[in-house]
C-alpha cells in the first residue's frame, strides 16, 4: 500500500521528538485526511509501543513512526567517497568534555549533575525496528542516516512504506539507490533538527522549492516537502515544483493536541524572541531554535557530537522546564513560527489543504 500517494489530503504532521508529537495529534491529523507521525527518536521501545497502541485505539487512519538512524547503521557514511572530516574518537571525547566544563556553571545553579563523556543512553535501534514490524505501522521514516538496503527491503516486505529524510541532491540520490519508497525533502527553513545524513556536514542552503524541483528530475517516488512551510501559498509553491505532499511541524506546535510544553508555547508568542538560529548547542547536531542567550553563548562552542551533547544537556533542559526558565530550553521553531496558531490540528490541515490540488 502506497500511503503517501493515496492521502485524501496531502498534508503531513512532522515527527517532533521530545514531546510535541502525541498520539492525539497523530490521530487528529489522520482523521482530517492527512498523515501524522509519532517521533520515536528519544523514546524507549516500551514508550513507543504505548504510543503506537494509543494511535491504533484512537483512529483507523494510516500513520507513521519516525526513527533516528544511529551511526553504526548509517550506510551513507560509508558510501560517500569525499565527506567532511568529523571528530576522531579521542577528539570527540575531548570536545564533549570541554563543552561539559563550559556548562558546569549552569548545572551548579540549577542543582543538576551533568553526565561525563561516555555515560550515554542505550541503543534501542534493533528493538524499534522489530516493534514497527510487529505493530504493523503503515509508514516508517528515518532521520539522521540512511538504513541499509536490507532494512528497507524487510520493511517493504512487511507492507511498510519507507521514507528517508534528505537535505540535498546527493543524499536524495543515495536514498533512491538504497531502495527507499519515498523521500522527505527538508529545506533550510525547517525548525528542529536538520536531517543531514552526516552530522559532520554543514546543511545545504538550497531553497526547498529548488530542492524539490531538482529531486523530482531524478525520480517518480513520492516526495514530501518540509521546512518553513508556514502559509498555504508556500505549500502550493512546493507542490507546483513537484512535491506530492507537504510536511508541517512548527504550525502544529500550538495546537491543543500537541504535547508542546507550556514554556515552549509561551516562547513562540514572546515578542522579545525575534529570530531563530541553527545551532548545535542542545544536541551536537544542527537544529533551528528560537535565539536565546544560551544559544548565543554556547552555540559557537558546541561540538559536532550527537547524541553525546544531547545526553549532556538533557538534565539542564529538564531542570529549566521544572523551574520555568525557557532560556535554557531547546525552543525548536522554523523560520515561519510567527504563523503558528492555537487552533485544532484539523484546522491547520484544512487551512493548508485549501491551496492544494484536490485528489
Amino acid at each position: 500500500m502506497m500511503v503517501i500517494a493515496e492521502l485524501a489530503v496531502p498534508v503531513v504532521a512532522a515527527p517532533m521528538a521530545g514531546g510535541p508529537s502525541t498520539a492525539e495529534l497523530v490521530a487528529a491529523v489522520g482523521e482530517a485526511g492527512g498523515l501524522g507521525f509519532l517521533a520515536g527518536g528519544y523514546l524507549t521501545t516500551d514508550a513507543l509501543s504505548r504510543q503506537i497502541a494509543d494511535v491504533w485505539d484512537a483512529s483507523s487512519r494510516p500513520f507513521g513512526v519516525n526513527l533516528f538512524v544511529p551511526d553504526h547503521a548509517n550506510t551513507y557514511l560509508g558510501s560517500v567517497t569525499e565527506r567532511p572530516r568529523g571528530l576522531s574518537g579521542q577528539e570527540r571525547v575531548q570536545a564533549v568534555a570541554a563543552y561539559r566544563a563550559a556548562l558546569l556553571g549552569e548545572a551548579e545553579r540549577l542543582g543538576v549533575e551533568l553526565p561525563r563523556p561516555g555515560a550515554l543512553g542505550p541503543d534501542d535501534w534493533e528493538r524499534q525496528l522489530d516493534l514497527v514490524v510487529r505493530e504493523r505501522v503503515p509508514v516508517v521514516s528515518f532521520t539522521f542516516g540512511l538504513p541499509g538496503a536490507a532494512v528497507l527491503s524487510e520493511l517493504s516486505r512487511s507492507g511498510i512504506e519507507t521514507v528517508v529524510t534528505v537535505t540535498d541532491h546527493d543524499e536524495a540520490q543515495a536514498a533512491i539507490e538504497a531502495g527507499v519508497d519515498a523521500l522527505c525533502l527538508q529545506g533550510p527553513d525547517a525548525g528542529g533538527h536538520r536531517g543531514t545524513l552526516d552530522e559532520a556536514k554543514r546543511p545545504s542552503t538550497t531553497s526547498l522549492t529548488e530542492l524539490v524541483a531538482s529531486v523530482r528530475s531524478l525520480t517518480q517516488l513520492s516526495l514530501i516537502a518540509a521546512g518553513g512551510i508556514a502559509t498555504p501559498e508556500a505549500a502550493a509553491e512546493v507542490v507546483a515544483a513537484g512535491a506530492d505532499a507537504v510536511q508541517l511541524g512548527t504550525a502544529f506546535l500550538l495546537t491543543p493536541e500537541a504535547g508542546t510544553s507550556l514554556a515552549h508555547r509561551r516562547a513562540l508568542a514572546d515578542p522579545s524572541l525575534r529570530t531563530t538560529t541553527v545551532t548545535r548547542a542542545f544536541s551536537g547536531r544542527w537544529a533551528r531554535a528560537l535565539t536565546t542567550a544560551f544559544v548565543r553563548q554556547h552555540g559557537p562552542s558546541a561540538p559536532a557530537a550527537y547524541p553525546d551533547v544531547h545526553h549532556l544537556t538533557v538534565a539542564l533542559r529538564r531542570a529549566a522546564a521544572a523551574t520555568d526558565e525557557p532560556e535554557l530550553l531547546a525552543l525548536w521553531a522554523g523560520t515561519g513560527w510567527r504563523g503558528a496558531e492555537a487552533v485544532p490540528a484539523a484546522t491547520v490541515v484544512a487551512q493548508v489543504a485549501r491551496s492544494l490540488p484536490r485528489r
